[in-house]
This record gives structure tokens, sequence and C-alpha cells, in this order.
């Protein structure tokens, strides 16, 4: 299993949010790029870089950012946050990154989706958001009507590269993944899922090893502490019962 660190861009800098809440948000780097380079010096093969400037307002915000942070490392990461439109996708897309999320689209536009993932095989991931069990959009400011798995079933059909299923009730808050809800979710869909909120300690991240996810996103936790990204590394391996 991948062990992702979360960068989240918000003004140029890295912060942190609690259930998405941008009133609660702890600034940990001034400049993301020093996170960046961070957690690839401690061992990360992949990152997770998210504008939540973009999410909130509809189209990226930081991409600066995330341009300096592309050309500071060596290893591929996904980016996403206001991807609405074709011309924003294939933007992001041109300064190299390995794939781009979206996420309202989803529910908003799947016609969209269907033609992005056509357009770019292997380089679009589907931000599933959701609490209790239902789906979020906006920057997490509206819960939809769609369910979680209603959703992944038919988005599925269009061969997106994976699913990030953040709870969002758990994000930042560090009690742990909704394992359950996961395993629910992997026995009825085929394509790869990474999981993401309230990941927390190495026994988490043991749990979700043994359903078998491709991916966790790994956020608060790493940037207080709670989890070194090495010992996260080493849990993160193939799990036996």
């Amino acid at each position: 299993m991948l062990i992702i660190p979360a960068i989240d861009l918000s003004g140029g800098k890295c912060v942190r949010l609690t259930q998405g809440r941008f009133e609660e948000e702890t600034v940990y780097y001034d400049d993301p790029v020093q996170a960046a380079l961070t957690w690839q010096a401690q061992g990360a093969q992949y990152l997770h870089v998210v504008d939540l400037d973009g999410a909130r307002e509809g189209a990226p915000k930081n991409l600066d950012s995330l341009r300096r942070i592309l050309q500071a490392v060596k290893i591929p990461l996904q980016f996403g946050g206001g991807i609405r439109t074709k011309d924003s996708a294939t933007q992001v897309l041109a300064m190299g990154l390995d794939r781009v999320i979206l996420g309202t689209k989803v529910v908003d536009s799947p016609k969209l989706v269907e033609e992005l993932c056509k357009e770019y095989p292997g380089c679009i991931a589907i931000s599933l958001d959701h609490k209790a069990g239902r789906i979020a959009v906006k920057g997490w400011l509206e819960v939809s009507e769609f369910s979680l798995i209603d959703l992944a079933q038919r988005i599925e059909k269009v061969s997106p590269r994976a699913f990030i299923v953040t709870d969002i009730s758990r994000d930042g808050t560090l009690q742990g993944p909704d394992t359950i809800l996961l395993k629910q979710f992997l026995q009825t869909i085929k394509t790869p899922v990474i999981a993401s909120g309230g990941i927390a300690t190495l026994e988490h991240l043991r749990a979700l090893s043994l359903l078998g996810v491709e991916g966790a996103i790994v956020g608060k936790a790493l940037y207080t502490g709670a989890i070194r990204l090495q010992e996260a590394i080493e849990a993160g391996k193939k799990q036996t019962v």
C-alpha cells in the first residue's frame, strides 16, 4: 500500500483543515515546496496536492505553488481542487502531473468526466468525498443526494485511474478511517481505491493495508508527528492475517 503525504494549499501556504472547515486552518509550512521536499527526503514515492482555495472558488488558485513543487521534486504527484473544466484539467496535466483529481464535476457534469477519462487514460482520479455515505461537493461545502457506492458504480464505467475516498467527518480529526464502509465499498467496485480521512496511527494503516486499498493519504498525523513517514511506509507493506 502506497503511503501518500497530503499537501493542502491555501493562500500559497501548506495548511491543514479540520473536517474541511476553512475557519479551522493550521499553517504548517509558509512555503509548500519545503513540505514536498521534506516528504520526498523521508521516502515518499507519491504526493497528494490539493488547492483548497480552488475547491472553494471553482478554479485553481495556487498554480504557482504547484508549479514550484513540480520543479522541486522528482516523485510524481496528483493534484485537485477547482478542476471543473476541460481547459483547467488540460492546463495542470501539461505542467507535468501524474494525474488530476476531479470531484464536484463527477456530480454535475458526468459527460466531462467521461471525456477526460477517454482523452487522458490513466491520468484521471475521482475524488469521492462523503459524509455518512453521501457525496460532498464544492470544497465540502455542500452534501448532495448521491450515495457513495451508487455514484462510484456509475463512474466506474468510464474507467478512471483511481477512486480517492475521503470521509470528511473524520478528516483532520485523527479518529481513524471508517474501515467498515471502506470494506463494503471495495466489495462493490474494481477500480483501485486510495483511502483518506482520519488516519492517525500505524494500526490504522495496517488495517487499511489488510483491506487491500492501493494507497492511503496521510495529512495531519504526519504534520503533528503522530506518525513518522518511514514507519508509515513500513506499516503500509502487505499485511497478513
